[in-house]
């Protein structure tokens, strides 16, 4: 497991892996464009390149890209599915320049209309923008349950992903969080090993992509989307160590999304924190 976070890449890629070496990341995760505007960032050749080389060099052994909360591939609206399509194809092809482990997109959200008039304009939509990259995967993170959001179980994210083709691109970012808050309960090793059994069931553990890792300031079934530090929320030193030690989770980035101090994001200390639980939580598993 590649421990690490969400940094800024304000004044360039280059930066955002400099600010991930100095909290002791192992991965790093960035927003392709502001996540307050439409517009993308366009991402200079030489920054890139050089991003790249530091890549090359390590320490950090992997990228993953966020989508910005602004798309929404259900929506109906012809800007705001023009603006999304656009932003996520962005995304995608920035992923594909920088070798990135996966764009992480949330699928969309209902605004009032049928859900099943809102998964085939997902799916169509996760097509085109496959079609319009080459390389890079997309990853539907679960979300939370919040009223009209898709994606709250395995059973809809695998409805998208069919409907999307079952594109070998196509996988998964799990976010325990919104796990416990749309109704899983992960608190235990136990319990989330029987969660991850019904994830693969349904969706394939070759599909599995990412991780998020946050604790809950609400608790199980809340259906509430509100991060807590480590281990500071509904999680708990428990279930974060059994997140973190899950062992089909191996390899894979786990990437904090945490306010931070002063609701700066994830820093050096929060880094810390996770990987000591990780050791803990192998330790319980021998």
């Amino acid at each position: 497991m590649l421990i690490g976070g969400h940094v800024s890449p304000a004044g360039g890629l280059p930066n955002a892996h400099a600010r991930g070496v100095e909290r002791r990341c192992e991965a790093i995760q960035v927003f392709h464009q502001s996540p307050r505007a439409w517009r993308p960032t366009r991402h200079k050749d030489e920054d890139i390149e050089r991003f790249n080389e530091l890549m090359a060099d390590g320490p950090i052994r992997s990228i993953v890209i966020h989508a910005v909360y602004l798309i929404n591939c259900a929506s109906k609206e012809r800007e705001i599915r023009e603006k999304s399509l656009a932003s996520l194809v962005h995304a995608l092809r920035l992923g594909d320049a920088i070798d990135a482990d996966g764009v992480v997109l949330h699928p969309g959200s209902q605004k009032g209309e049928p859900l099943d008039e809102c998964l085939p304009r997902i799916g169509e939509a996760l097509r085109h923008a496959l079609g319009e990259s080459e390389r890079c995967p997309l990853l539907l993170e679960n979300t939370a349950g919040m009223t009209g959001t898709i994606g709250r179980s395995f059973g809809e994210l695998a409805d998208l992903i069919e409907r999307a083709g079952g594109d070998g691109r196509l996988g998964l970012c799990l976010d325990c969080c919104h796990l416990l808050a749309s109704g899983f309960d992960v608190r235990t090793a136990g319990g989330l090993a029987g969660v991850i059994d019904d994830c693969v069931a349904q969706i394939g553990f070759d599909r599995l992509g990412a991780l998020h890792v946050n604790d809950s300031r609400v608790g199980l079934g809340a259906n509430r989307d509100l991060h807590a530090d480590l281990p500071d929320g509904e999680l708990d030193r428990e279930g974060l160590a059994a997140f973190l030690s899950e062992p089909r989770f191996e390899g894979l980035p786990a990437l904090l999304e945490v306010p931070g101090p002063e609701g700066r994001g994830p820093d050096a200390g929060q880094i810390r924190i996770a990987k000591q639980l990780r050791a803990d939580g192998l330790a319980a598993r021998r």
